[in-house]
């Protein structure tokens, strides 16, 4: 597992087009296992795998101390995407109400990895649309000005936001969360709710764009999506998959296109 992987860019500038090599940071999925049953799917950057699932379970109330635990360990060595943790007897009898909770993703096998979990969400959601054709230009100015319209933000310094607009630009639908993916979920249920979620085709974040923000979007059927900040490996990879644009803003007012840049018009 990588800590981050290289993706070839097409930079769009008021020089010309450039093409360039971009760290993207790596993301993968961590099976936590409790007692040998899949507890939950937490997506992180690999690395401390073992510091990771143990600081989870005591947020999560499984331990209160290090004498809780039996064992900690990796299914395959250090570089596993799975940890299993067991608890001493009288631990595991005082929480099993914590450890019956159905509120996590699960995963029933070992060795999960990024590329099965791009493979299960192809299968589960279909490609978007070669329909839609957009000004590159007015997309830019769309993120730019994202800001004007996070008043919590203002406030607080600590929300994401999400905006939709349509192929027209016109900006359809915008929240404010302190989750990005919450951000987004608002911003589409609220086009969802009005019946008018076929109208968005432009997707504007304040944050960096993960594979679960574009599962969102291509769940709803938006095609593009521009973010402040860089996509993860897997982000690219799944988009790239259901024919997706992707792009987030580059130096000098430019964009870098990660994917589908067919949909962007100069």
């Amino acid at each position: 597992m990588e800590t981050f992987l290289e993706h070839e860019v097409l930079c769009w500038g008021k020089k010309g087009n450039t093409f360039s090599k971009h760290r993207l940071i790596g993301e993968e999925p961590l099976s936590i296992r409790i007692e040998g049953k899949p507890y939950s799917v937490v997506m992180r950057t690999p690395g401390d795998e073992l510091a990771h699932a143990a600081g989870f379970c005591l947020s999560e109330g499984i331990v209160d101390t290090p004498d809780d635990v039996n064992t900690i360990s990796c299914c395959e060595g250090d570089d596993s995407n799975v940890v299993t943790v067991t608890l001493n007897a009288f631990r595991r009898n005082k929480i099993t109400d914590i450890l019956d909770r159905r509120g996590f993703i699960s995963q029933t096998s070992c060795g999960i990895c990024g590329k099965e979990i791009v493979k299960d969400l192809y299968q589960m959601i279909r490609p978007v649309s070669d329909n839609t054709l957009i000004d590159a230009g007015l997309s830019i100015e769309c993120l730019e000005n994202l800001s004007q319209h996070q008043p919590l933000r203002d406030n607080t310094r600590a929300s994401h936001a999400a905006a939709l607009y349509s192929s027209d630009v016109k900006l359809l639908s915008v929240a404010e969360d302190v989750g990005r993916h919450n951000a987004l979920d608002k911003a589409i249920g609220k086009l969802f709710l009005d019946r008018r979620l076929d109208e968005a085709v432009l997707l504007t974040l304040s944050s960096r764009i993960s594979y679960e923000l574009v599962q969102k979007a291509a769940r709803a059927r938006i095609p593009i999506i521009l973010a402040f900040s860089r996509p993860t490996s897997l982000a690219v990879e799944l988009a790239s998959r259901l024919n997706m644009t992707l792009a987030c803003l580059a130096d000098h007012n430019g964009l870098y296109i990660f994917c589908g840049e067919h949909r962007l018009i100069r």
